[in-house]
């Protein structure tokens, strides 16, 4: 049976993976501040100590604006961090796992993201999420690493909640309609990660070895912010308690925040399927099951 080190457990991601990877094997789950991304010693005593087969790392900073006056932070908890990771692996033969951000690209390019794409971030979370992932394939070690974009649940306050709780308070919301991807349901992330992962059965370093790296995996499609507005007031389960009556398109220039965001990032999900058999749901069915499950 492996034996499963999961770092987040509180996090949209992390939460998910809790329940979708307990049939794997026996899993061991720390958050902050029982385990710290930017505590290098207290990294590798913990892995030391724990001697997994298998490292689920589900934290992560994800504050883009916030990053931008603390990147040093940021940098300690998305590359320098997962790069700890990544050795502590390759010295116990284990397997990580890891998950990055779409925000890698510059989204100039004009048509969907592939894996071999050369990445040019916009702003420190992003630069930062490269680094991790230069790192780790620098390391050598066995690894599975998910590309992402837009990712919520409906746990925690992100932009599907927020919709919602605007739609019950403002008569009128204004949301920007120049910025598009693929909105990715939490727990299709995990689910998509499970799967992969119980691909491996008993030899999962062994599975990865082969076929692990870095790949896109987001809801299929694409659509505006504004597009996904409108379609989480749609599929509201309690529309009785909106008090909206109208949306509108804006421009991101009209919300002005510290960390510049690309445009257009849309990651291509092709190789997940054609490497793995496995398959991203579109980015409309995922929120369909993540608001009325």
């Amino acid at each position: 049976m492996n034996r499963i080190l999961q770092i987040g457990t509180t996090g949209q991601v992390g939460w998910e993976l809790l329940r979708t990877c307990a049939p794997l094997g026996e899993v061991v789950a720390l958050e902050y501040p029982q385990i710290d991304l930017s505590d290098v010693a207290g990294l590798r005593r913990i892995i030391s100590e724990v001697k997994p087969d298998i490292i689920l790392n589900a934290a992560a900073y994800t504050n883009v604006d916030k990053a931008e006056s603390e990147p040093e932070v940021a940098r300690a908890i998305n590359a320098t961090g997962p790069a700890v990771l990544a050795e502590e692996a390759k010295k116990l033969g284990a397997v990580l796992v890891h998950y990055s951000t779409d925000y890698v690209f510059d989204g100039t390019k004009g048509s969907p993201y592939v894996e071999t794409d050369r990445p040019n971030p916009l702003n420190v979370y992003g630069q930062t999420k490269w680094e991790g992932e230069q790192a780790i394939e620098a390391s050598g070690c066995v690894n599975l690493v998910l590309r992402t974009s837009w990712v919520y649940s409906m746990r925690q306050g992100g932009f599907v909640t927020k919709v919602l709780h605007w739609a019950r308070t403002q008569e009128v919301m204004r949301v920007v309609d120049d910025q598009i991807s693929g909105p990715t349901s939490a727990r299709m992330l995990a689910e998509v990660t499970a799967l992969i992962l119980a691909q491996g059965r008993d030899d999962v370093s062994g599975y990865l070895s082969e076929k692990g790296g870095l790949y896109h995996c987001a809801g299929g499609g694409s659509c505006s912010r504004y597009e996904w507005a409108k379609a989480i007031l749609e599929l509201d389960p309690k529309k009785e308690e909106q008090v909206v009556k109208e949306i509108l398109p804006a421009k991101s220039s009209d919300f002005p925040v510290p960390a510049n965001r690309p445009m257009v990032n849309v990651l291509d999900i092709g190789q997940l399927f054609s490497k793995l058999q496995v398959n991203c749901i579109h980015w409309c069915s995922g929120l369909t099951l993540a608001i009325n499950l």
